[in-house]
């Protein structure tokens, strides 16, 4: 193989290669951007979750409230539960 056709040969694979790298770097670019979204649902998700599990506090809050204040009323109305 002479010089010119050697470098004939690597401009070919170079080019092949820049061709490849120019794939990918567009490839890249939508992976990032559906990582991005993805992470921007997982954090939608987390906050969603924080705030279910305040309501969820709050419901077991108001129900020891509930249940204390029907306790009170039983004793004073010395209702006897056999059950306690």
């Amino acid at each position: 193989m002479n010089p010119d056709e050697l470098a004939s040969l690597t401009l070919e694979h170079l080019r092949a290669i820049r061709s490849d790298i120019g794939d990918l770097r567009n490839r890249m670019t939508g992976v990032e951007s559906r990582l991005s979204s993805l992470e921007t649902t997982v954090a939608g998700m987390r906050r969603d979750l924080a705030h279910m599990y305040g309501d969820v506090v709050e419901g077991h809050t108001r129900m020891d409230q509930l249940a204390a204040r029907v306790e009170r009323i039983e004793r004073r109305l010395e209702l006897n539960d056999p059950a306690h």
